[in-house]
């Protein structure tokens, strides 16, 4: 994949980085992380067969549909709303 023309600015208010970094992790992402993926499927399914492959399509999509339904919170949010709650032995106000 090859990042083309002046895109400077726009690419680091959406990325918050430069644009040698968006080239980087588009590399990185292609090159090691999706090809390597298919690599690993590959050995899998010359020495097991095709067998598990459906068990696995299936683990991946509850795995995904899990992660959507995870809602991300900064530390600081956490941090105030255990501060908030009662913990064992306190009393309720």
């Amino acid at each position: 994949m090859v990042l083309r023309g002046t895109y400077g600015d726009k690419v680091h208010r959406a990325f918050r980085m430069s644009r040698q970094g968006v080239r980087w992790r588009f590399w990185r992402l292609f090159n090691q992380v999706y090809i390597s993926a298919y690599d690993a499927i590959l050995l899998i399914e010359t020495t097991f067969g095709t067998q598990l492959r459906e068990h696995a399509i299936r683990i991946s999509k509850e795995r995904y549909l899990l992660r959507r339904e995870l809602v991300f919170e900064s530390a600081n949010h956490l941090a105030r709303q255990s501060d908030q709650t009662p913990r064992d032995g306190d009393e309720e106000p």
